[in-house]
């Protein structure tokens, strides 16, 4: 096996200086490798629920490695606002270029012997097409744990959004039970302080 230089672990390690939310103003700043590990985690409960309330058989442990690379290309292209990403087609159409572009700078700097491998975990090329709509809902239900959490510290400045990602949520929970079974059972604890989750 090859033992070539690869700077891939040490761009990634560059995750934690990529903040999100970058036009809002936020209680506490969130960076993508933060958001990334509790959509991975996310992403893992949601396969093991749907798996458990529909007798499906999601892997759930490549839900979690997709959701840990989800956003990586971000190294490069940082993190986009929706508002901003979203403001009109050609925008869409150019960032959706940038970020391809971004996975495979990202790939090439892998050893060529694993570079097929990260291609199906960072583009999802060839991926479950649930474990890609699992992360999808994590990653929503992530967002919106923040929006909950920055509205609970008192900033309003995150309300629109919140409506925004409960209306996402409830429309993705029609093809998800899962969505609806982390709801009742994991998500009001997020509005609870430290004293009343732990004692």
């Amino acid at each position: 096996m090859n033992k070539e230089k690869s700077h891939f672990f040490a761009q990634l390690a560059r995750m934690s200086l990529i903040g999100r939310w970058a036009l809002m103003r936020n209680v506490s700043t969130e960076n993508i490798a933060e958001h990334s590990l509790q959509v991975a985690m996310i992403a893992h409960m949601m396969a093991l629920i749907e798996n458990k309330l529909t007798g499906s058989d999601i892997d759930a442990s490549a839900a979690a490695v997709v959701a840990l690379y989800h956003d990586a290309p971000e190294v490069f292209t940082g993190d986009l606002p929706t508002p901003v990403k979203y403001q009109n087609r050609d925008i869409a159409k150019e960032y959706k270029k940038l970020e391809i572009m971004a996975e495979e700078k990202l790939i090439a700097m892998l050893p060529e012997e694993f570079r097929d491998t990260f291609r199906g975990i960072i583009t999802g090329s060839g991926a479950d097409e649930r474990v890609m709509r699992i992360v999808k809902d994590a990653d929503t239900m992530c967002a919106y744990i923040k929006c909950m959490t920055e509205i609970k510290a008192n900033n309003t400045e995150f309300s629109a959004a919140s409506e925004r990602l409960r209306a996402s949520l409830d429309e993705r929970a029609a093809k998800s039970p899962a969505i609806k079974y982390f709801e009742d059972v994991f998500l009001p604890s997020f509005s609870k302080t430290l004293d009343e989750i732990t004692f």
